[in-house]
């Protein structure tokens, strides 16, 4: 399987913080208020804005304490020896067999470095080192690394696996997927691994400035609010009425309350509602309302599961589903307690790390008593010696994840143990499910199947799936599916069914009435870009290049719509034009191969021969089996007239891919020159 995120403004105030006064109440007891009512949070409304963590601290200091020492509390962080739980020596070296690199890890002084570099035989013929600038990860399970080019964010292809201290590839760089230094981190992955970041509008993966871990504000919501009437001296009491002012997930409505805690350990195929971003769930928002979460269902696979499926896996257990009663109209300050929730055994303050097993058992023991269950338990004795009557060792054991290696988790799906022959049932594929939302509606299915092969999983069946879901019969069809559709079609490569759809529609009212909008997902610019790839590969550039421009101007800091402009008008001879271009997006991001390559052509079209000649080395050093740079290079040599070495470099190119029909060719062309 391959696997492939506002601003925070801070808070200033002159005088004395008065704390307000806190009671914790014993869950019984009854609100003033006829019911909770969690459209009534004055910081769901625009003009609540993000504090920080430093802010809330000053109120909260020992809860603020204890939750940085939590996995949310170190979930991310500038890399550096404190952050990093790596362990690692001049020796530690992984190979990745299917692109043919090794990579080292290595401390310079105070900064953490990975090298990428190629042997043949004894001799290094390749090296590449890049500074990890962020670590992902508390530790607990991994470490994952992060670098920044000038606000763009990749991966990198190194991940420290805490639990069995070792290096390995990431999560979905296994079995030749290995994206090197160039897997994008947008805004889906640091909304969840990470405080709600300034993001740059326009981009896919470029920020202004990111937070260092999950803060307080992403259970509890904006505070600015909260601190603003604090400050003032305006007190309420907690134990008695709802503080308004900022979110308590334990006084919300169950369902409510779980929407927080799903909205990241929920995490697999999510697809956001129309006109929604990831900013835009706040705590005490029903989650379903701005996102549905998808997974992939199979019969006799119950044994397998994603690693932040806490949600998920807890919604099958009978014990969550016997006690789970929205109480949306409920006065209880405290409802939780009367349902099996995330809190029930997690304090979302406290590492798990120090939290004693005792208190995940007594959560079990709670209900499963004498007087509820006739006995506490019906295993035998003997085992339950063994185990010293460890709920948690039988009932949520710890199993690995099928996205996440070299780690192992507690399965959260609450349950009598497997059975042998039960586990080692044929797995069947059902489809795909929506863990958060009980309906979701066709199209919504049609994006989730659409997304499932597109970042997950190259199954085509996931294609067939979402054209059942999207009728095309009709114009009115054709709008109201239009994008979904140039999608599904632009995967396939079916550049003229998306064509035709285009002239259904009208080119004029697509560029000026139904793809005008920018967004944080670019959704708009992404379709834009989709069609000007359809005319280009059918040969009509000046069409290709009227969408290209207009994805562009929707976003423009994505590098990939500014490189094909360019291509653009390189298509149409006007060099020119497209050198501008291709500096702008060189000057931009400074490693993106495609624009340097480019940029590198056009210098050679231009009769400038040593400056391709250097653009292309930067590039080589940065991507070595890029094969438009690599041809460009054999072209290179040719104008040179160094027909061996460009003959040499055709033969590499064929090595690697066989199938380069453009390198046959020319290969067969330099071979009837004779070239010495």
């Amino acid at each position: 399987m391959k696997l492939s995120a506002r601003n925070l403004f801070l808070f200033s105030f002159s005088g004395i913080v008065i704390l307000s006064m806190v009671y914790c109440g014993n869950g019984n007891e009854k609100s003033n208020l006829s019911s909770i009512n969690t459209d009534k949070y004055l910081n769901h409304g625009d003009s609540a804005h993000y504090v920080g963590m430093s802010q809330c601290k000053l109120c909260h200091q020992d809860i603020y304490n204890s939750f940085i020492e939590t996995g949310m509390g170190k979930s991310f962080d500038h890399a550096g020896k404190q952050k990093s739980s790596a362990k690692l020596d001049k020796h530690t070296v992984i190979y990745d067999k299917y692109k043919d690199f090794y990579y080292h890890p290595f401390w310079d002084k105070d900064s953490l470095k990975i090298m990428e570099f190629r042997l043949k035989g004894k001799d290094t013929i390749y090296k590449h080192i890049e500074k990890v600038d962020y670590i992902v990860g508390s530790g607990q399970h991994t470490n994952s690394h992060i670098m920044n080019t000038n606000g763009y964010l990749h991966q990198m292809p190194m991940t420290f696996y805490t639990q069995k201290g070792q290096w390995d590839l990431p999560p979905g760089f296994e079995n030749g997927f290995n994206t090197r230094f160039s897997r994008k981190i947008g805004l889906e992955c640091m909304s969840c691994h990470n405080s709600l970041p300034d993001f740059v509008e326009g981009s896919e993966n470029k920020f202004n400035a990111l937070p260092e871990g999950v803060s307080c504000e992403r259970c509890h919501g904006p505070g600015s609010i909260h601190v603003r009437q604090r400050s003032s001296g305006e007190k309420i009491d907690t134990s008695r009425y709802i503080d308004y002012s900022i979110v308590n997930p334990g006084k919300l409505p169950i369902d409510i309350q779980f929407d927080v805690c799903q909205r990241c350990h929920l995490q697999g195929n999510t697809v956001l509602k129309e006109g929604k971003s990831f900013f835009d769930f706040r705590p005490g928002m029903k989650l379903s309302d701005y996102m549905t979460t998808f997974l992939p269902r199979y019969k006799n696979a119950d044994d397998k599961f994603i690693m932040a499926s806490h949600a998920d896996r807890l919604k099958q257990s009978k014990c969550f589903i016997k006690s789970f009663k929205p109480e949306t109209d409920s006065t209880t300050l405290r409802p939780y307690k009367n349902a099996l929730t995330c809190v029930t055994c997690h304090n979302p303050h406290i590492s798990v790390k120090v939290t004693g097993k005792e208190v995940f058992n007594n959560a079990c023991k709670n209900c499963h008593n004498e007087v509820k269950h006739n006995g506490l338990c019906s295993e035998k004795a003997e085992v339950r010696m063994k185990v010293a009557d460890n709920c948690v060792s039988c009932h949520m054991p710890k199993s690995g994840s099928i996205d996440i290696p070299h780690v192992t988790v507690h399965d959260h799906y609450i349950r009598k143990p497997l059975k042998k022959e039960e586990v080692e049932k044929v797995k069947e594929f059902i489809g795909l499910y929506a863990i958060n939302e009980k309906k979701p509606s066709n199209a919504t299915k049609a994006k989730a199947y659409i997304q499932q092969y597109d970042k997950f999983e190259y199954n085509p069946a996931y294609l067939d799936s979402a054209k059942a879901y999207l009728p095309d019969v009709t114009v009115t069809d054709i709008k109201q599916n239009f994008e979904t559709l140039v999608h599904l079609y632009f995967i396939k490569q079916d550049y003229a069914k998306i064509l035709a759809y285009v002239t259904q529609v009208g080119k004029d009212n697509l560029l000026n009435t139904l793809l005008i909008k920018k967004s944080w997902s670019n959704d708009n610019a992404w379709t834009l870009y989709r069609i000007g790839e359809s005319y280009y590969n059918t040969g009509n550039i000046l069409d290709a290049y009227t969408f290209y421009k207009k994805a562009d101007e929707l976003a423009p800091f994505n590098p990939e719509f500014k490189n094909k402009l360019g291509a653009s008008f390189m298509a149409q001879n006007k060099v020119n034009e497209a050198i501008p271009l291709f500096e702008m997006i060189v000057k931009e991001n400074s490693k993106f191969v495609p624009a340097l390559n480019n940029l590198g052509y056009a210098s050679l079209v231009s009769g400038q021969a040593d400056k391709a000649e250097k653009l292309y080395n930067r590039a080589l050093q940065l991507d070595p089996d890029y094969e438009p740079l690599l041809m460009n290079v054999v072209g290179l040599n040719i104008y040179k007239k160094d027909y061996k070495k460009a003959a040499n470099l055709l033969k590499e190119i064929l090595i690697r891919n066989p199938n380069n029909k453009q390198a046959k060719k020319v290969l067969s062309q330099i071979s009837m020159t004779n070239y010495k």
